[in-house]
């Protein structure tokens, strides 16, 4: 499903690798051979391609393309390449904010509501406690809730970042580490508050210009109708190359919409080897690149594993922070449909390498780094390579048994409870967006926001969702993320839950009745003057939104919500209802509210 191709899945068919670019080739010693152990990577590991570059002080020391950035047309990557980086571009953001405090014009230490009033958290003890420091390092006790922008994307930031408040923390502030992409869109809609620019506008200005990163952009049609762009791809059937359709992550962009090459990625990797200078010229505060490259959050125990040397797991602001073999490493990676990304670097040892691959929940790009790391390094190498081929069979062999054990737990001889028509209509949570379900040649189907499903029963009212394509073709990719209806007490269709984060229970989408809008004609036999006693209660149409006045008081802006109900938007449990005549002038309104109701008469 399209909607999910950002996980890791396995991996798949190999093609013909062919590195590119001989002029790049380097004679640095200690990457002597590192061509065929980088194409042996690609042959192994079944992906399409992808690109790396090697910063050593100020200097690009290597940079190659491997593989093919289109498939079917044969077209070969080169370090010029664009791939989506995805996460990666979380440092960009974090930096921008980085820039802001130098300037004076915020610290990182500042209550994040009160740069961006728009962000309300679930209760005012976060709303009081959570500082921009928080956004930047992961630490707010929010989860991911991922599926809230991917399933339903918008490219308003507004409409997005308002879900926030119904998002209940799995742990206090500061108490556990939870990755967030909400929080970086929120830390680049402070720098559009601040600035009085966009996040985009503020990503080329301050960086992409001045770090000469000519190829890069931050816009999903500008990536695509590139002349040397990567397309994405992703693995099925343990060694199936398939082409997916791109992401447009335009509303969640400060969380990971920039598009990039090697090359390019190397000016940024500069940046940060030097504490902040590029060709002598400033471009972050070195008291900020400490900052960012120091843990502020540890992310997990981060005990030694199958390698002694390799531990610790912390996070910086936008970074992730481990020690490698006896290096220090600061590193990021990014996955969005069909790429993946990791651009890291070694402060001590003035060394950045970057990775980028068109290939979905990718482990190219880690192998990659470790081997290249290893030899810059003079350790003994370790067969990271084959490691991850053992893993992805693992990964396959598990997935088969997960197959198999699904289909003995199906209830057979099960049908709905209703006829498929009864399910039809909009289900809502707030946290999340609508979910719109249709019946279509005797079939449902569900659309969250750009993402259209299939829903295949399985059993009772328990139903599985399957990707269908711009051409109408369903996925038969088996889904985790069942889809449940359930029934109120009068029998009917009341609610759907779906299983949308791993660690979560699932979310329960309530019924929304459907209203109808309701023209001018019909607006207009419900405005007028009203008697209230003494008062004389007015009426009003602005636009298509019916407002009420009451002498003494605001005028109160409406929102309909029921036939002939509507709410005061500003006034939490008020509302007006009126009775109407067919075809003719409301007789009456009743002012429904927490101390009663009253009725007001239209006046004649």
């Amino acid at each position: 499903m399209k909607f999910i191709a950002f996980f890791w899945l396995c991996v798949l068919t190999s093609v013909s690798t062919i590195a590119q670019d001989p002029k790049n080739e380097t004679k640095i010693d200690e990457l002597a051979g590192i061509d065929s152990l980088l194409n042996k990577v690609l042959k192994d590991q079944h992906a399409a391609g992808f690109a790396v570059a090697i910063v050593k002080g100020s200097n690009i020391i290597y940079s190659k393309g491997f593989g093919y950035r289109d498939i079917a047309n044969k077209k070969l990557v080169t370090p010029n390449t664009l791939f989506a980086i995805g996460s990666s571009t979380k440092a960009f953001t974090a930096s921008l904010l980085g820039l802001l405090e130098k300037e004076g014009k915020l610290k990182l230490d500042d209550k994040a509501t009160s740069h961006l009033p728009s962000l309300r958290f679930y209760n005012d003890d976060m709303n009081n406690q959570i500082t921009i420091r928080d956004l930047m390092a992961h630490r707010t006790g929010l989860t991911r809730y991922d599926y809230s922008w991917l399933l339903f994307n918008t490219a308003n930031r507004d409409s997005i970042i308002a879900r926030v408040k119904y998002m209940t923390p799995n742990a206090p502030v500061r108490q556990k580490w939870f990755y967030n992409n909400f929080m970086f869109l929120a830390q680049g809609m402070i720098v559009e508050k601040i600035s009085g620019k966009t996040w985009e506008q503020n990503i080329k200005e301050k960086f992409f210009d001045p770090l000469g990163m000519t190829r890069s952009n931050t816009d999903i049609n500008i990536f695509q109708n590139d002349s040397d762009a990567a397309l994405p791809y992703v693995t099925i059937q343990d060694s199936v190359i398939k082409k997916i359709d791109y992401y447009n992550i335009n509303g969640m962009g400060p969380a990971g919409s920039i598009n990039s090459s090697v090359n390019d990625m190397a000016n940024w990797l500069k940046v940060w080897i030097s504490g902040g200078y590029y060709q002598k010229k400033e471009i972050l505060p070195n008291s900020y690149i400490g900052e960012a490259a120091s843990s502020q959050m540890v992310m997990a125990g981060g005990l030694p594993g199958q390698h002694s040397d390799v531990y610790m797991s912390n996070y910086g602001l936008g970074w992730m922070l481990s020690s490698y073999r006896g290096h220090y490493q600061v590193e990021h990676g990014g996955n969005i449909n069909g790429f993946t990304a990791s651009v890291a670097f070694y402060p001590t040892d003035q060394l950045g390498i970057v990775v980028l691959a068109n290939q979905n929940g990718s482990e190219v790009p880690s192998i990659v780094r470790n081997a290249i790391a290893d030899r810059m390094f003079k350790l003994k190498a370790i067969d990271w390579n084959g490691e991850a081929k053992i893993r992805a069979k693992k990964v396959s062999i598990n997935a088969k048994q997960e197959a198999k054990n699904k289909k003995t737990e199906l209830i057979l001889n099960t049908n709905p409870s209703h006829a498929l028509k009864s399910y039809v209509g909009s289900f809502e949570n707030p946290a999340y967006g609508l979910i719109k379900i249709t019946e279509e040649k005797n079939a449902l189907y569900a659309v969250a926001g750009d993402n259209k499903l299939q829903l295949k029963h399985m059993h009772y009212d328990v139903f599985e969702p399957h990707d269908v394509d711009k051409m109408g073709n369903v996925d038969t990719t088996s889904s985790k993320m069942l889809f449940n209806f359930s029934s109120n007490n009068e029998g009917k269709i009341s609610g759907l839950s779906v299983q949308l984060d791993a660690d979560r229970e699932p979310v329960m989408f309530s019924f929304k009745k459907e209203l109808k809008k309701l023209s001018m004609n019909e607006l207009e036999n419900l405005a007028g003057d009203y008697t209230l006693g003494a008062l004389v209660v007015k009426v009003t149409i602005k636009g298509n939104t019916l407002y009420v006045f009451v002498p003494g008081q605001p005028e109160y802006e409406t929102k309909h919500v029921d036939t002939d109900t509507f709410e005061l938007i500003n006034l939490k449990g008020y509302s007006v209802k009126f009775e109407a005549v067919p075809n003719g002038k409301a007789t009456s309104m009743l002012f429904i509210q927490p101390n009663g109701t009253f009725k007001a008469l239209r006046k004649n």
